[in-house]
């Protein structure tokens, strides 16, 4: 396991692809910071309402959702979701989130 510095003294364990190992420790900081190394300097709105969606769906039931339920849910279309994630929804959405790397298909 690696540290990732947040700033502000803070830092976090992530693992070799830069994922959240104690999505507990995720607060919107950690993710405007993870969110910068996956191309995403600024979160806006619409990357908020992703990314409360993940975390809400992964808090309730364990799992990253599948993506077609992420864009039902979200009503962003799945270029929409790679507008706003340009490494995707598993690899950036989910890790912006400070969900665990997805193992299926997100």
């Amino acid at each position: 396991m690696a540290e990732f510095d947040v700033g502000n003294g803070t830092t976090v364990e992530i693992d070799e692809d830069g994922f959240l190992q104690e999505p507990e420790n995720w607060n919107k900081e950690v993710a405007a910071a993870l969110g910068k190394t996956e191309g995403v300097e600024d979160l806006v709105d619409e990357h908020w309402k992703v990314v409360d969606f993940l975390r809400e769906y992964y808090l309730e039931f364990g799992v990253a959702p599948m993506i077609r339920k992420l864009c039902k849910s979200t009503g962003f279309k799945l270029n929409k979701i790679y507008e706003l994630f340009p490494s995707g929804p598993a690899k950036g959405a989910c890790k912006i989130a400070g969900l665990p790397k997805p193992t299926g298909c997100v």
